[in-house]
């Protein structure tokens, strides 16, 4: 008779144990794969939505009422929300609207972790809030206008996002070559794809999109690598060897690139929820005025917020997006 063969019970239980144990490892990474991109293409079309909503209006700026008294205090502020409801609903689907100090009504987190993980933020709800640098002063604004300390309203997508808005009615056009970009900025919004739930970090499922300009507006939603470069480099170089900025991008990942001047813009807005620093040289974007090494690019300082071009050859910092 022939002997039959067969696995024990205790290498029965072995051999699970170690699927047990490899499951445990290689499950977690592969669920972060799948959600991250999933809240990459989700990222993507809410910004396609919103720049498309955008673009049918005639005009960003004006909506609503906001006035201080001599003291500065703030007597009306209807501006974010009649945004949403006069303007924003008109051409975009919105399932439900929160009015100032009612953010967590429309599913938006109190608090929310900056895009490096290493510091939680209370969730800003005025534009000072979202970053101090926004407020009009004597060097943070110019001859176009300046900017409303406006509280944020909020709303629902039908496709579950809840999302922040930071209005400035007082937004003027691009009709300078040289200024500050606070008072170009008519829209941020800061957005949870899913709702409170979490992680609730920046970079995961909280970003921000940014619309720019009151006529022929620039609608944009950088999404920034963790960390800038190491050090300083050109925009621009012909010396063999020597890395120039958008390279450096590449090198530090393919899937990586130079921001264009409405987008380094952008993360200027939204500098403290990215961990961006304060330093007083210019970040350094794509967008290019004239060619070659002693040609111009436009640059940004995120110390002011002041937007100016520059020469390609100046050293200059650099923070990268996705793309």
């Amino acid at each position: 008779m022939k002997k039959k063969k067969g696995f024990t019970l205790a290498e029965v239980l072995i051999t699970l144990a170690i699927i047990g144990i490899v499951a445990a490892i290689t499950l977690p990474s592969l669920l972060v794969n799948v959600n991250e991109k999933a809240w990459d293409a989700q990222k993507k079309a809410l910004h396609a939505r919103l720049a498309q909503a955008i673009g049918q209006m005639n005009t960003l700026g004006g909506y609503g009422t906001y006035t201080e008294d001599e003291e500065g205090t703030t007597t009306a502020d209807t501006a974010a929300e009649s945004f949403i409801l006069d303007a924003l609903s008109k051409v975009y689907k919105i399932n439900n609207v929160c009015g100032p100090d009612k953010l967590s009504s429309c599913g938006i987190p109190s608090k929310i972790t900056t895009l490096n993980g290493s510091s939680e933020l209370t969730f800003p709800t005025k534009m000072s809030e979202l970053n101090e640098k926004l407020l009009n002063g004597s060097h943070y604004t110019d001859e176009d206008g300046d900017v409303a300390d406006t509280k944020a309203a909020g709303f629902e997508t039908e496709n579950g996002e809840s999302i922040a808005v930071f209005y400035n009615p007082l937004c003027s056009s691009d009709t300078t070559a040289n200024h500050y970009v606070q008072n170009k900025m008519c829209v941020n919004f800061i957005y949870d794809l899913n709702g409170a739930e979490g992680p609730n970090q920046v970079g995961k499922d909280v970003g921000f999109i940014t619309a720019f300009y009151n006529k022929t507006p620039v609608v944009v939603a950088p999404v920034p690598y963790n960390t800038d470069y190491t050090s300083t480099v050109k925009q621009y170089t012909e010396t063999e060897g020597e890395i120039d900025a958008q390279a450096v991008c590449k090198t530090m990942g393919e899937d990586l690139r130079l921001p264009d001047r409405d987008e380094v813009a952008s993360l200027f807005i939204n500098a403290p929820l990215i961990n961006l620093g304060e330093s007083a040289g210019g970040y350094w974007s794509s967008s290019v005025t004239t060619i070659g090494l002693y040609g111009l690019c436009w640059s940004q300082l995120f110390n002011t917020g002041y937007r100016f071009h520059t020469n390609r050859a100046y050293p200059g910092y650099v923070r990268c997006l996705r793309k």
